[in-house]
């Protein structure tokens, strides 16, 4: 039964029922998201683009389907959005950066947007990024700055952030990310929403990343049902992506209706290197205790490996070296500064210690698959801290440059290309969100969905309706 009166505060699932009951129309849901959208994005800076007429056109057009009890699946008329780094045809792609020709408008769309107009998702425009995507939190110097939605002097996180405080506020519904380092993991634990990064090519991926096999293409919902329904449409195979291989899930809803009982879950504070705050940790630690009781076998167990952050660093840089070459130079000058930083160090990077830092890629890989062998699910932190302000690349106090060093639970399970998520499971002394990651073995993607939509069941976190809501909805 649904208990909600405004469309713009409902989920996929609930805008479907009532689409196909003919209580609403997408035309409704999509007049209220553009609402929502007109209401708060001058404050949070979560859409770069919105397509409002071409929005309408094809809200109008899933009206006309249900209206002949013809729609095209259960995403027919609900309201998304694309990432501004991914194509899609009639809307502008900068992806953040003044080195992008803002005219060009590519007219071919990638197979994630593809699939979601196949389904008949309305798409409602561009989310921000940081320039090219290259780092935790969502700033360009084209776009500017994407603010918490929780209290917008807080960051959003990145690089997804615009998604991620789409989906907060609900300004749509379906909103796709892609992570090459935490790009959904971060701002889905900053955000209060669910991120999912599927495991490495769960997605088809085209033009590919830069930061080739380290990327993944995901969603950020407000709801892990929704993400099930969601990765149905865009979770299949395409020719053009040169990494495609390997079976794809039948159905991502398949396991969101059992237990945890008999899981053996391993619950890691630390990966022994973190140093998380101690309120992160009150609740993360309450989230793990609700998953003992719904019958999981819970340990607390690290994976016992050496942080990866070398390795992962020259692994990132080399990418980032890739995205700048051949930038002029005069336009490198508007460049974010702290991307043309690690872009030189990247550019110094030999072939030796590239493979070297692929080596320790597949070390890991070999020490996460033994892992799962005792453990079928590993619980931690999604991030050490909530957010922080924004703007910035780094907390307040932290010496370190590298972005990275803020997010010690995130790049190893790029590294290692495992389905991991980052689910809301409470807040910080500060009223802000902390997040639970949820990781499984490689291709044990539904795993992760099973987990996370009993968790989420089980802790019924609250989400914002409104911007700086955080301490009502706390």
């Amino acid at each position: 039964m649904i208990d909600k009166t405004d469309p713009g505060e409902m989920t996929a699932l609930e805008l479907g029922e009532l689409f196909r009951s003919r209580k609403l129309s997408p035309v409704e849901a999509t007049g209220a998201a553009l609402k929502r959208i007109a209401r708060f994005n001058a404050e949070v800076n979560a859409y770069c683009f919105v397509d409002e007429s071409g929005a309408l056109d094809a809200a109008r057009k899933s009206e006309a389907r249900f209206a002949a009890g013809l729609p095209l699946g259960p995403a027919d008329g609900i309201p998304a959005s694309i990432k501004d780094l991914t194509y899609a045809a009639g809307m502008p792609t900068r992806k953040g950066s003044f080195s992008v020709d803002p005219a060009r408008n590519p007219a071919v769309d990638a197979p994630f947007t593809q699939r979601m107009r196949e389904a008949g998702a309305v798409l409602l425009g561009k989310t921000t990024t940081p320039e090219f995507g290259w780092k935790g939190v969502t700033d360009s110097p084209v776009y500017g700055i994407t603010r918490n939605p929780w209290n917008p002097e807080r960051t959003s996180g990145g690089s997804s952030g615009g998604a991620a405080v789409a989906a907060a506020l609900n300004m749509g519904v379906l909103h796709q990310g892609s992570d090459a380092g935490g790009s959904i993991r971060i701002p889905a634990g900053f955000c209060g929403v669910f991120g999912m990064k599927p495991g490495f090519g769960r997605i088809p991926q085209w033009p590919p990343s830069a930061m080739t096999t380290l990327s993944h293409l995901g969603t950020l919902t407000r709801t892990v049902a929704d993400a099930a329904l969601f990765l149905n449409i865009v979770a299949r195979d395409d020719v053009r992506d040169f990494y495609r291989g390997g079976d794809f899930p039948a159905d991502w809803r398949a396991t969101l209706g059992m237990p945890l009982k008999g899981l053996r879950i391993a619950y890691s504070r630390t990966l022994g290197y973190a140093a998380p705050a101690p309120d992160v940790l009150a609740a993360t630690d309450a989230a793990v205790a609700a998953a003992a009781g719904l019958g999981a076998c819970v340990e607390e167990a690290d994976p016992s490996f050496a942080d990866p952050i070398e390795a992962f660093n020259i692994l990132w840089f080399a990418g980032a070296a890739l995205l700048l070459d051949g930038i002029p130079e005069a336009q490198r000058k508007k460049t974010d500064q702290g991307l043309l930083a690690v872009a030189r160090e990247g550019a110094k990077i030999s072939a030796v210690d590239y493979m070297k830092a692929s080596a320790v890629r597949v070390a890991l890989s070999e020490r996460m698959a033994v892992f799962h062998q005792k453990y079928d699910v590993l619980l931690t932190p999604s991030l050490p801290l909530t957010a922080f302000a924004a703007g910035r690349n780094r907390p307040d106090g932290d010496p370190n440059g590298n972005w990275v060093q803020w997010t010690p639970y995130t790049y190893p399970f790029n590294m290692t290309q495992q389905p991991a998520a980052s689910l809301p499971c409470g807040f910080g002394t500060d009223g802000l969100p902390v997040g639970l990651a949820v990781v499984a073995a490689r291709y044990e993607d539904l795993l992760v969905m099973r987990v996370a939509r009993a968790l989420e069941q089980a802790l019924r976190p609250r989400f914002p309706v409104r911007v700086g809501e955080a301490a009502t909805a706390a």
